[in-house]
């Protein structure tokens, strides 16, 4: 159910930032936005300052690995909003919307490395069973992934299990396809906070 608080619960200077965002870009500010600023003590501050650090921290996967792996988390969480923000942004970061699409159609023959794949293979088993084996561990370190970059990525699926069930529970609008590359260009250029 969505939240009138999410279209009217702000105070004045926050009402006046949303409205020169809205003029500079032409867009409506996304309600993943809007939510940040509700209640910046509460969630919005920790949440940027966690997302920004997993989705912009230093890391072996890059950008644009780390936004797809924030888009296939979406995806099987089902989370319209997230899927349709981070696989523009991931798009663009690769530059090969053809590539992204790819991977959320089909992980098995999507043209990724194999590290890649069996890190989302692995992301995938968690989301769905709520755990992973030492096995499954093992298959995505003999491909040459590192311990380090599995914590990165259970950083962005975490980040990102959190988002899709907040963006569904408010009912995030999805966005029009030039909605989604205008954040896609500002999460590029900005990052998450």
């Amino acid at each position: 159910m969505r939240l009138d608080i999410l279209n009217h619960g702000y105070r004045p200077g926050t009402k006046a930032l949303f409205a020169l965002i809205r003029m500079f870009s032409r867009q409506s500010l996304p309600d993943a936005a809007k939510l940040v600023f509700y209640r910046p003590d509460f969630y919005g501050a920790p949440a940027k300052k966690f997302t920004h650090e997993a989705m912009r921290g230093p890391s072996a996967w890059s950008v644009a690995d780390r936004e797809l792996m924030a888009a296939f988390v979406s995806k099987v969480n089902a989370c319209a909003f997230c899927v349709g923000a981070h696989t523009a942004t991931s798009a663009q970061a690769y530059q090969d919307d053809a590539k992204v699409r790819a991977v959320l159609a089909d992980l098995e023959s999507a043209p990724i490395d194999d590290g890649l794949r069996a890190t989302l293979r692995m992301l995938g088993t968690l989301l769905r069973q709520g755990t992973v084996s030492v096995e499954d561990m093992r298959t995505v370190l003999s491909t040459g992934v590192t311990p380090q970059q599995i914590e990165d990525a259970l950083a962005v699926c975490a980040a990102f299990d959190t988002t899709n069930r907040l963006a569904d529970a408010f009912d995030y609008e999805v966005l029009s396809p030039a909605g989604f590359e205008a954040g896609a260009k500002y999460l590029l250029k900005r990052g998450y906070r």
